[in-house]
């Protein structure tokens, strides 16, 4: 119940404002994502506790699934949120997912999520298979719950460097590969690692932002910014 007045105070914000409007139009596969992502979630909150968890389990990118049917888990798992939490997830689709998509376009965007989710979710779980291997994890582990859309947000959130022009970009930067790299280095998951692989990954996608325009220059915008609020306090012309 709570997720649908959600959805609805979502939706009347939208239609009272044509500019949030636009903005969403402009990211059409974010906000699918996003939708899927909250109808997922409203089934998840119908759900006993003990039936999600085996749904979940059956649609986890763990060692068993992927064995048995790889590209169907590696679709499914992005398409639902374990903490069952939404408005997170829509508040970060709209300052990452959505400035990638409308910077690189569609299917350039698409083409990070892609790479990031499925090349860390691999690596991530052949490093855990080899550590089954070796005796450092359970064999329990091949039955781990892995799910969500965290993966491709790292890698999404990486590739989003390149769109800020230097110094800013190396501040970024740094902060970016803290926030992944502090919990490698204390808790040291493998989830852990699939997201700081995914950072890696987003990186990598370099070649895919060449062409997309300048780099947006935040010191521009600030500079802008400051003309406008002088122009109005003067009572002169904004534009």
């Amino acid at each position: 119940m709570r997720c649908r007045r959600g959805l609805r105070a979502v939706a009347a914000c939208v239609r009272r404002a044509p500019g949030v409007t636009a903005y969403v139009r402009s990211a059409p596969g974010t906000y699918v994502w996003l939708l899927i992502l909250f109808v997922t979630t409203v089934a998840l909150h119908h759900m006993s506790p003990e039936f999600e968890e085996d749904f979940l389990r059956q649609r986890s990118t763990n060692i068993h699934e992927l064995s048995q049917n790889p590209v169907r888990v590696l679709i499914t798992s992005a398409m639902w949120i374990d903490s069952g939490h939404w408005l997170p997830y829509a508040v970060l689709y709209t300052v990452f997912h959505a400035q990638a998509e409308r910077w690189l376009g569609t299917l350039r965007w698409l083409a990070v999520c892609v790479a990031a989710h499925v090349f860390a979710t691999l690596i991530s779980e052949l490093a855990l298979l080899k550590a089954i291997h070796d005796g450092m994890a359970p064999h329990s582990a091949v039955n781990t719950l892995d799910i969500g859309v965290s993966y491709a947000l790292a890698g999404v959130a990486a590739v989003l460097t390149y769109r800020i022009a230097a110094p800013w970009r190396y501040l970024y930067l740094v902060v970016l590969l803290a926030i992944y790299t502090v919990p490698l280095a204390t808790s040291r998951t493998f989830t852990d690692f699939g997201h700081f692989l995914s950072v890696l990954i987003g990186l990598a996608c370099c070649p895919l932002v060449r062409g997309r325009g300048r780099a947006w220059d935040p010191k521009e915008t600030l500079a802008a910014l400051r003309r406008i609020t002088t122009a109005s306090s003067n009572g002169g012309p904004t534009g």
